[in-house]
């Protein structure tokens, strides 16, 4: 690869604090102070969710999940880069299919959504390895340091990535920000690694300013790093403040109160992970992790971090959390699902959650003085013995206030009202407010609100827009609690009530709006010396039912629909790509209402694809806009509503009519455990020596990392000459938590064993364990063959590798396979086989070793006509059998129907089945494995109007009923779709 001449590169380690400018004319230069990024002039609050394209194999769905992460407000998506997603072997790199990270970021670009570019090396993301690849456990040198062996490798990688993120920067017309060096690096402040990676970054044409995470809620080295080698320009820190006990919803902030520290005082305050979800540590199922982190969590802690630390730059973990397929999944803290609790679920659906995102993003995105602003004291004071609390943020350009009000008891369940006295700076005022414990209200007074002049509001400001020469308001507050808003005019305006209960005064060039938060309230202001305005009055539900969306020819807002994508202007038309009315998981929808608020010019309302015109782009550059059928059925009746809006009803999407799963054929596998396989092909298990910390316990070592064997299920075959005295087999494997291993002898079969783990997944530290998954198991009486061949098979499934959090080798390159075997001392000749090599489409994390995944059982175009009729539900036996069925589906066109499999009954600690679709590993399922009984089917893996293979591989540790019975289900049903 080109590098930079050694005088150059230097110039540019000289000038690291710095942002490189953009070439004069061509893209916007990134710049920053201690308030907030500036994209050329412009400055912006950062308002970023986690996305792990990894985690979703779907190059369609990738601009879905963008797509709806910019109509939420979010004008940014942070992106991890997994560097054994894309690198199976030293020197094997893949930017291809479902790895196409050009892709991806022009995505981004369209999607009109900068990106925060997080390449590593190392990334954690409780992914296999924390994104290291597998073969990185067999280099010398410690990883997450500067010491040679580690230090060639992970430079190879960023010289890889790199220069496909650099050639997608905001400063060459690209989406790309930031740049993330490391992740959650406060354990090992190696300053000449950090300080290295940057180097890389700038040498590979990185010129954006570069960032890194501190974790956990201020963590330790930013405060001796903020200056000097391995400094970055902004330091950001993780904050987790509810922990991840999802089987206890009602739990507030065991970890603090979740306020992100000020690093340096010349740099804006950059919540770089904040939390939107949680690892399911207890197995509570996802949904209890969205309650545990859901909108009465984000209210409070995330509008507390807004106002009381003057944080601009957010980025949510996770905004869409995706799929553990294959062995994608680190083994301690998760399962297949990675759903996380996260707004947008799994299968891509929205929730509560997604409302309250888009509530916060609209308002920071409109209300442009919050970008800027100090702490003001006093703020608004409440009276004496008020159960309520203020604290207050001033732009020093304008003067704009804005008042966070708190319950002082955060566990309250009912609500406490005051009267807040507010020095604002157009006046004192009196004005009411209400607020439940586990709430938070951010109040806005001296702002130029458009063609207005908001005095105070006791409601909070979701989005305005100037539409049709008018402004167009929404404001919104709890259902049931009082609100007042005072606007300025010069003399007294027209008011007019089109719906609602809202009481009018004006005095003194104040005109004072008073009412109480329910349903929709809407009030026409004409005159006073102001262009017109709607002010729209609602409560939190009825705010989150609004859309904004951005076209050339101005803004429009939407009322009703699932999901507003993007909206053109042409003529008297407005044209939506939208998703229309939601159907329950059966597939039954009903049409739904949406109403239009666009200039009067404008006649008639179609919904269905992009007409051509570019969707904004939060970079200001122009997007391409996306392909798509029709999704809402083109022209929608409307009538003209008093508010001047256009009102009508969409079509309901058709049902969806999926097949049930029968036809079931089945074969056993595992002939590896028959002493007359021939095992001669396989590999030799002799090494001597190994590069783990981890010393064998006996020899030769059997790690299967040490033999090319990094994923999934690996089989050993030992060939011993029996004297005939053997009386016990003992072996120790290491696995990963959930994994297990199952034994033969000469064809018998022994037993099964659990594999060890790392000592504990939350320690600081991993200590060698001398007796890490122990199996000891009785030679049965008749089974040897005294002085000749005997054959022990041992089928070992691994579940992933250790992450590397902690920037210790002794817990990163811990071993996985067997680490000890004997026979009653007796020497044995081993042999080894786990995948049979790499699978160019899916990659390497979809496959393991068994043998029906080495002569292609979970492939499509396998032909089992041979195979006899069973249901999975039949009776196992020890050992592995595989089922295998087709189905066809034909979804309707235009329509967003997401597909997932379901186990009916309950799940066994007896088996555990790796589910296959087209080839594709998309789960594991069993009582060992999770809680889990669902299974994504995702668009691009399933085939939506065609032929689908449907495989199961379930390995028994002893007899039992085999797992079911299975069948397909919707997620949902909606006209639309990316």
């Amino acid at each position: 690869m080109r590098r930079l001449p050694p005088v150059l590169l230097a110039l540019l380690l000289t000038c690291a604090t710095l942002v490189a400018p953009a070439r004069a004319g061509t893209a916007p230069e990134v710049t920053y102070d201690k308030y907030s990024l500036t994209v050329d002039g412009r400055r912006i609050v950062l308002q970023s969710a986690e996305f792990h394209y990894f985690r979703l194999p779907s190059q369609e769905l990738w601009r879905d999940v963008m797509e709806k992460f910019k109509a939420a407000g979010f004008n940014a998506v942070s992106l991890y880069f997994s560097w054994a997603y894309h690198s199976p072997a030293p020197g094997v790199y893949d930017f291809s299919g479902v790895r196409d990270v050009d892709r991806l970021l022009r995505t981004a670009h369209e999607a009109g959504l900068y990106v925060i570019a997080r390449p590593g090396p190392y990334i954690n993301a409780e992914s296999t390895g924390g994104g290291f690849p597998a073969w990185l456990k067999t280099v010398p040198g410690r990883a997450r340091s500067f010491e040679p062996g580690y230090r060639e490798a992970y430079r190879e990688w960023l010289h890889r990535i790199n220069p496909i993120i650099a050639r997608h920067q905001v400063t060459d017309g690209g989406p790309v920000i930031l740049y993330n060096a490391e992740n959650e690096y406060q354990v090992n402040t190696d300053a000449s690694y950090m300080q290295d990676i940057q180097d890389q970054a700038r040498a590979d044409g990185i010129t954006v300013p570069i960032t890194t995470n501190d974790c956990c809620d201020a963590g330790s080295w930013s405060s001796t790093w903020a200056t000097g080698p391995g400094a970055v320009q902004i330091p950001g820190v993780d904050d987790y403040p509810q922990s991840f006990e999802c089987a206890n919803p009602g739990l507030w902030g065991p970890w603090g109160e979740g306020l992100t520290e000020k690093l340096r005082d010349d740099i804006p305050v950059f919540a770089a992970e904040y939390q939107a979800g949680a690892i399911d540590l207890g197995n509570a199922g996802y949904d209890k992790c969205r309650e545990l982190t859901g909108p009465a969590f984000m209210k409070f802690f995330y509008k507390n971090n807004l106002i009381q630390t003057g944080a601009t730059m957010f980025s949510y973990y996770m905004g869409y959390g995706g799929t553990n397929w294959g062995w994608l999944a680190q083994p301690n803290d998760v399962y297949t699902s990675y759903d996380y609790g996260a707004a947008i679920t799994e299968a891509r659906r929205l929730t509560p959650k997604y409302d309250e995102f888009k509530r916060q993003g609209y308002f920071l995105e409109a209300v442009a003085p919050i970008a800027k602003t100090d702490a003001l004291t006093p703020s608004p004071a409440v009276p004496a013995g008020a159960a309520l609390t203020t604290v207050a943020r001033a732009n020093p350009d304008t003067g704009t206030q804005f008042v966070l009000v708190r319950h002082t008891d955060r566990a309250a369940t009912s609500a406490d009202s005051a009267t807040l006295d507010w020095a604002a700076p157009d006046g004192r005022y009196q004005v009411p407010v209400q607020v439940k414990g586990r709430d938070a209200h951010v109040l806005v007074a001296g702002y130029d609100l458009g063609g207005q002049r908001l005095a105070v509001s006791t409601s909070s400001i979701m989005t305005h827009a100037a539409i049709g020469g008018r402004d167009v308001a929404l404001l919104y507050g709890t259902a049931g609690a009082p609100g007042a808003t005072v606007l300025r005019y010069a003399s007294q305006p027209s008011v007019k009530v089109l719906e609602g209960a809202v009481r009018v005064a004006y005095s003194g060039g104040d005109l004072r709006l008073d009412y109480a938060h329910e349903g929709l309230a809407r009030v026409l202001v004409t005159g006073g010396g102001r262009r017109p305005v709607l002010l729209l009055i609602g409560t939190d539900e009825e705010a989150a039912r609004f859309w904004r969306a951005s076209t050339p020819a101005g803004p429009v807002l939407v009322r009703g629909t699932e999901l507003v994508r993007s909206a053109t202007l042409r003529g008297d038309v407005v044209r939506l790509k939208a998703d229309t009315a939601s159907g329950a998981a059966s597939g039954a929808a009903a049409a739904g209402e949406v109403e239009v608020f666009a200039p009067p010019s404008v006649k008639r309302v179609e919904i269905g694809p992009s007409s051509g015109q570019p969707a904004s782009q939060g970079s200001g550059q122009a997007a391409t806009p996306s392909s798509g059928q029709s999704v809402g059925g083109g022209d929608v009746p409307v009538t003209r509503t008093a508010s001047g809006s256009l009102r009508g009803v969409t079509r309901a999407p058709v049902p969806a009519d999926l097949p049930a799963l029968t036809g079931w054929r089945a074969h056993p596998e595992a002939p590896e455990a028959a002493p007359a396989f021939d095992d001669s092909r396989w590999k030799a298990a002799d090494h001597t020596t190994t590069t783990s910390p981890h010393p064998p316990k006996t020899l030769p070592v059997l790690y299967a990392d040490d033999y090319g064997f990094h994923n999934g299920n690996v089989w050993y075959r030992g060939h011993f000459t029996a004297t005939g005295t053997e009386t016990t087999i003992d072996l120790n494997a290491i696995t990963g938590l959930r994994g297990n291993y199952l034994v033969w002898l000469n064809g018998r079969y022994l037993g099964s064993a659990a594999g060890g783990v790392e000592a504990d997944s939350g320690d600081q530290w991993t200590p060698p364990n001398p007796d890490p998954g122990p199996g000891h198991f009785a030679v049965p009486a008749g089974v040897l063959k005294p002085g000749a061949d005997n054959v022990l098979a041992v089928l070992v499934a691994n579940m992933g590798h250790n992450d590397d959090w902690i920037a210790d080798d002794l817990r990163f390159k811990q071993p996985r396979g067997l680490v000890a075997a004997s026979v009653s001392g007796t020497p044995i000749a081993w042999r080894i086989q786990g995948t049979a090599g790499l699978d160019k489409l899916r990659g390497p994390l979809s496959t393991g070793g068994l043998y029906g995944e080495r002569t292609g059982w979970h492939l499509p175009k396998y032909r089992d006509k041979s195979w006899k009729e069973a249901a999975p539900s039949a009776a196992l036996t020890p050992g592995v059998t595989w089922y295998r069925t087709s189905f066809e589906l034909d979804l309707p066109k235009g329509q967003d129907v997401p597909v997932g499999l379901r186990f009916g009954g309950d799940p066994s600690p007896a088996y555990r089945v790796l589910i296959f679709l087209n080839g594709w590993n998309v789960g594991q399922y069993g009582a060992d494995i999770g809680p889990q009984r669902e299974f994504s089917l995702p668009a691009g893996l399933l085939n939506e109007r065609g032929t689908n293979t449907l495989a199961l591989a379930v390995t028994a540790e002893q007899p039992s009923a085999g797992p079911g019975p299975l069948s397909l289900f919707t997620y949902g049903n909606v006209r639309g779709g990316p």
